[in-house]
């Protein structure tokens, strides 16, 4: 079974396509598809997801699962939130994930709470007018680090510390990170929906 990733993040294929492995189907990015992108004017993760994973779907006439993913920071009322891929524009920075990082150092540099957590809401539609789509959400608290440290994955992960294994998710295999991470919680939950709703008994 093919499936489309509503997504041309390489990291997130990457980190969907090792999670989805035990399922047998295969992920594909919709840039090896089609070109463009969804638009994302809600202010939900569920909300955006849906749009991507439609817009997808319509595309290709494939399955498909869409990733919206973001970082809430308790000191910032749980902002980027939505808005977090774009989170350096707003503070006069080119988009990308180094400049994502050193923006949000700066706007903590005086904060004492360093409290946030990361939400990873994934939503799959058999089709573009799939009235029930598979929703899957997975969130985990996280402390913003005072300095990147590691060099693995991409995101704000350099600056995202585990409270309970004291490193952040830069730091850790890939393994270690997908079984603590916020899209390996909603991965986990969206293999299962998959393999209940969309697959044929075995």
């Amino acid at each position: 079974m093919r499936i489309v990733l509503a997504s041309n993040n390489r990291g997130k294929l990457h980190e969907l396509q090792a999670l989805f492995a035990p399922l047998g189907v295969t992920l594909v990015a919709q840039g090896e598809l089609f070109t463009g992108e969804a638009e994302e004017p809600y202010h939900t993760f569920v909300e955006n997801a849906l749009a991507k994973a439609r817009f997808a779907a319509s595309h290709t006439g494939l399955p498909a699962i869409a990733d919206d993913a973001g970082l809430c920071v308790r000191a910032f009322n749980g902002l980027p939130g939505v808005q977090t891929a774009y989170y350096s524009l707003q503070f006069g920075y080119p988009k990308g994930d180094a400049y994502n990082v050193r923006a949000l150092l700066e706007q903590m540099q005086h904060v004492r709470d360093r409290r946030a957590y990361m939400v990873s809401t994934l939503v799959g539609v058999r089709h573009a007018e799939d009235p029930e789509p598979l929703i899957a959400v997975g969130k985990v608290s996280v402390d913003i680090a005072t300095a990147p440290r590691g060099s693995n994955g991409f995101g704000f992960d350099p600056v995202l510390c585990v409270p309970e294994l004291g490193k952040t998710f830069a730091e850790l295999t890939e393994e270690t990170k997908n079984q603590y991470s916020h899209r390996g919680r909603s991965s986990r939950q969206m293999l299962e929906l998959v393999r209940s709703y969309w697959l044929p008994e075995q």
